[in-house]
């Protein structure tokens, strides 16, 4: 089908916005050309696309202020862009809104071991903050599984976590400081290169505000010594239940592994068909990781392997070597890759209490078989945040709303066994209207106050987080 041609009045207002964008950006750095925006249309939520009005790659803080000040004037929202890894829609444009993405500024801008932090541009991709200190002996805790590309701009804004979250915390618990742009222009630095500053927790609020309340353009970072070293355990088992029921007793036990990941048939079969990990056949597996000195790893391998042997696991395998170190963790790696693969799929992200995980995975199976699609489950088992992978056929019509329908019911679920709509990918498009099962009226209004003063026109990254109907007759108040 042929598109309509623009309205003559939406021409002429984006060259207008674009010909004041060219005035304090360098030329390369505004994409306006349809083709090129295109690559701008979605994010790793790929269901949902739309090409933004342009796309903007500053390069400095200065830049970004200049950006926002033209954009807060003219009245054009803006939807911040770290690397487009986001499973959420965080970074879906809407066809109004500029993309200001960040990957130009990946700079390492200070680094203190003595104080263990660094200072980094946050179009800095997770791995190389790592990579940045690794020769020290230092390392950048958060690991997602995006690692490789995704930016700390989006770590940031959607409070990510990753595998090692278990013992090391998400974000929030190894970011110092912030300096941040919000939409007028204005630069502001919160927190430091110190621990706990006092006042309001306005850092806090930040981490995970999903782009609603400024754009992050410097973070300050915790870094962490490596431990003396580590060894994961490769646990396998006939049912989820079963394993769930291990990972229940294994945190009460009192241990803290660094690590423990969750994988079903599914996804085992996918991943070993895709990364030949070595992954014995069973319904279920974990890998558990602990670290610190020989003695120390002993002790608690010890203790994880004695509550293992009590749920009659089908293997259970010590890696010997980094060797098969790597190898255990090459398939957990692998697995969105793998599943990739096989079939379109969306990955959910609740988080539930650790001893309801039987019961979760239990009835997880129950509405696949009742809706017909099938489930894998990856994730982070020891803090129980669920990954559910719903596999479904995006070319044959209605599979994509029943794929949401069941995606609604299991992140449901979650809720009622006490837990939350999202973990770490945060909320997006693809939770914003289900808010409500988590959050009454009065607690949806107070996050919408915070907004109304951080962003008083809610002109940062529209159609996101709050349910669409009120996010949008708010920002049709503000705009009166």
């Amino acid at each position: 089908m042929q598109m309509p041609e623009p309205d003559a009045r939406v021409l002429t207002r984006k060259a207008e916005i674009v010909a004041r964008l060219r005035e304090v950006l360098p030329a390369d750095a505004v994409i306006d050309d349809e083709a090129e925006t295109r690559a701008y249309e979605c994010d790793a939520l790929t269901a949902y696309r739309c090409p933004p009005l342009c796309a903007v790659l500053p390069a400095t803080t200065e830049e970004v202020s200049a950006v926002l000040t033209i954009c807060h004037e003219e009245g054009v929202p803006v939807v911040p862009r770290g690397s487009g890894t986001s499973l959420a829609g965080g970074a879906l444009p809407t066809a109004d809104s500029v993309i200001l993405g960040v990957a130009r500024m990946n700079e390492v801008l200070e680094t203190d071991y003595d104080n263990r932090f660094i200072r980094v541009q946050t179009g800095r991709t997770n791995l190389s903050v790592t990579g940045a200190v690794e020769e020290e002996d230092f390392f950048y805790a958060p690991d997602p599984s995006s690692q490789l590309a995704c930016a700390i701009a989006g770590n940031i804004a959607m409070n990510s976590g990753g595998a090692h979250c278990l013992k090391y915390g998400v974000t929030t618990n190894n970011l110092l400081g912030v300096t941040m742009v919000l939409m007028d222009g204005t630069v502001i630095e919160l927190g430091g290169a110190h621990l706990d500053p006092g006042g309001l927790d306005l850092l806090g609020l930040v981490c995970g505000s999903e782009g609603q309340l400024g754009v992050v353009t410097e973070a300050t970072l915790r870094i962490l010594r490596k431990p003396e070293g580590a060894r994961p355990v490769l646990i396998a088992f006939n049912s989820n239940e079963v394993a769930g029921e291990c990972v229940s007793d294994i945190i009460k036990a009192g241990v803290l592994p660094v690590a423990i990941e969750f994988m079903d048939r599914p996804c085992i079969v996918a991943c070993e068909a895709f990364a030949k990990a070595g992954y014995p056949d069973c319904e279920a597996l974990l890998i558990v990781e602990v670290e610190g000195s020989e003695a120390e790893i002993a002790e608690q391998l010890g203790l994880i392997t004695q509550i293992a042997r009590r749920h009659d696991p089908v293997e259970l395998r010590e890696a010997q070597d980094a060797d098969e170190a790597g190898r255990i963790w090459l398939g957990r790696k692998s697995a969105f890759g793998a599943m990739g693969q096989i079939n379109d799929y969306m990955c959910l992200d609740g988080t539930i209490p650790v001893s309801a995980l039987p019961q979760v995975l239990r009835r997880i199976g129950e509405l696949s078989r009742e809706v017909g699609l099938e489930v894998a489950n990856v994730f982070h088992a020891g803090d129980g945040n669920m990954h559910p992978l719903i596999l479904f056929n995006a070319n044959q019509p209605g599979e994509l709303e029943k794929c949401e329908a069941l995606g609604a019911e299991i992140l449901k679920l979650c809720v009622e066994v006490g837990g939350c709509l999202t973990g770490e990918h945060g909320v997006g498009i693809e939770k914003r209207d289900l808010m409500t099962v988590q959050y009454a009226p009065a607690d949806l209004e107070a996050q919408m106050a915070v907004k109304d003063v951080f962003d008083p026109g809610w002109l940062l990254n529209p159609a996101k987080v709050f349910p669409l109907a009120v996010s949008e007759a708010r920002r049709a108040v503000a705009a009166e």
